[in-house]
């Protein structure tokens, strides 16, 4: 592995330091270097190299297993039905987030999927779970796999790649159908691009769900300076992070010699210089801040394409690709924006995926929003500045402007309060209220220091004080690990009043409940009640 430090316009001494599990374990860290990760019934579930008889983790496993088999809080499960284990994320003070998917007769079920909070002593401190009909449907289909792939590419007008149909059951509501499932990746009637989760049932041949799963952020990008980044030798291609690599629009990586970029602000070795700055040091933050393994939870991440020749950069779910400002003088790779696309891998990467509920969109746009400020904040870059704005090195409109306030979306025309939201929210204006909701959290609504004061919505609380800004990223990244498919802000509110409670204590956890009172999102039934608790030593670590 070659560290290369790399020559642009502005000045920046800022040095990426080395990673470390943060306070995991050696039989933890050992587990994390060998990639592995349990997976398969609950029934039946036994001792792991991750899960030695008597351990906290065994512990924890088995109380969680027990949860979503014993039909607590909703997670039924009726004949035919069972859970996979799909990941297990060690977390501060001996907790352990553990994911399920629900299986039929052996067919995985888009929906009804559940994450369990459990200690090492074996009690469950909170059980989510996406809702759930019974199912009871056939298991064989009356329309062949080839008519339902041709159903789902002629979804997109121009499509480039398709994968081959699995046959699924899709939940919907309360209903549950057999449906063959497939991704179809081309361009849209806009010629923007598009990649769409297609679910054809399975019966009558009609489409069920067509999800946009490319995550778009529309934006202009400026250089960060010298800095320093991890390449090959020969090649721009990470040898710390297996997958990640940068290169042009043909997705092979940049080869040569480093220095790899020379300043100028469209050449693309240069741009790429800038991607692989911003993805890295977001990977050290998670792993330095909250021990966290990467964007993806397995130590890495997609790889990056820069150079596209439209206005936008964005993730769709395999790669993040960037493209050029609004006069194309520059390419989009500010340290916000390229960790704003990498924001939508953990969001994607984190269990329950990208979702299906209404507000989902705006949520994993606030998200990517959330782990930008956070990346600027840990870079803490001398020419890109930590910020709670977002793009506000670029020019996308002429007027100098960001094109989102985290401190005030109402700014940029978005909604600041949740009960602002309508059904037609367009997905970047849908990431306001959270957006505003970490910003109290983190700073608080009148934080001083030069910092912007922060609104507070109608029946909100005088005022919010902050617990800053690393307290609330480990907070945020909490409530992800326990997010499902059905995500919404009532959901969110729930889940990082419990990642507060449990992961630092009383205050933290009364700070996040006056943040979600501020932007209006109501308390819920059953929320995790404050309570002063000692904090425990941070440590986390995704086991693999």
């Amino acid at each position: 592995m070659s560290r290369h430090r790399q020559p642009a316009k502005r000045q920046n001494r800022h040095r990426r330091p080395r990673l470390v599990y943060a306070g995991a374990g050696t039989a933890l860290a050992a587990a994390i270097a060998g990639g592995l990760l349990y997976t398969g019934g609950v029934e039946g579930a036994q001792a792991t190299p991750l899960a030695a008889e008597g351990t906290g983790l065994a512990r924890a496993l088995a109380a969680a297993d027990r949860a979503v088999r014993g039909g607590r809080e909703g997670v039924r499960e009726g004949g035919g039905e069972d859970f996979v284990r799909t990941s297990v994320t060690a977390w501060a003070g001996n907790l352990y987030y553990t994911a399920y998917r629900r299986t039929y007769h052996g067919l995985p079920v888009a929906g009804g999927d559940a994450v369990v909070l459990a200690d090492g002593k074996g009690a469950v401190r909170d059980l989510a779970a996406a809702p759930a009909p019974v199912i009871d449907v056939g298991t064989t289909a009356k329309v062949p796999a080839t008519a339902a792939l041709a159903t789902a590419r002629r979804q997109l007008p121009a499509v480039d790649t398709a994968t081959a149909p699995d046959l699924t059951v899709f939940l919907k509501k309360d209903k549950a159908r057999l449906a063959w499932h497939t991704r179809v990746a081309g361009r849209s009637s806009k010629n923007a691009p598009s990649v769409l989760d297609t679910y054809v049932d399975a019966l009558t041949g009609k489409v069920l769900r067509a999800a946009q799963k490319v995550a778009q952020e529309e934006d202009t990008g400026y250089h960060n300076g010298p800095v320093t980044i991890d390449t090959d030798a020969t090649s721009m291609t990470d040898p710390a992070h297996p997958g990640f690599q940068c290169g042009n629009q043909s997705g092979r990586d940049f080869t040569g010699t480093a220095p790899w970029g020379n300043g100028r602000p469209n050449n693309l070795r240069t741009a790429c210089v800038d991607i692989m700055y911003a993805a890295q040091q977001e990977h050290a933050m998670l792993k330095e801040w909250f021990g966290y393994n990467g964007q993806n939870g397995e130590g890495s991440m997609v790889p990056a394409q820069a150079g596209l020749d439209e206005v936008n950069a964005f993730y769709d779910g395999s790669r993040t690709i960037f493209g050029h400002n609004q006069n194309s003088t520059m390419q989009l790779t500010t340290i916000d924006v390229v960790a704003h696309e990498y924001g939508h891998e953990i969001f994607d990467k984190t269990p329950g995926s990208t979702g299906d509920s209404p507000e989902n969109g705006g949520m994993n746009e606030s998200t990517g929003d959330i782990f930008g400020a956070l990346t600027e904040a840990y870079a803490n870059n001398s020419v890109d500045t930590p910020d709670y704005t977002v793009g506000e090195m670029a020019d996308m409109t002429g007027d100098g402007k960001p094109i989102r306030y985290m401190y005030d979306p109402s700014q940029a025309g978005d909604p600041n309060c949740y009960p602002e939201l309508r059904p037609d929210t367009e997905v970047h204006s849908g990431a306001g209220p959270q957006n505003h909701w970490f910003y109290l959290l983190a700073e608080g609504s009148e934080p001083g220091g030069g910092k912007p004061g922060s609104p507070i919505c109608a029946g909100g609380p005088a005022s919010v004080t902050g617990v800053g800004i690393k307290k609330a990223g480990k907070i945020f990244l909490g409530a992800l690990l326990s997010k499902t498919s059905s995500w919404d802000h009532l959901a969110a509110r729930k889940a990082t009043l419990t990642s507060a409670q449990n992961t630092y204590g009383g205050a933290e956890c009364a700070a996040v409940k006056a943040a979600w009172d501020a932007v209006g999102v109501p308390a819920q039934p059953g929320e995790t009640e404050c309570k002063d608790i000692p904090s425990p030593a941070p440590s986390a670590a995704r086991i693999n």
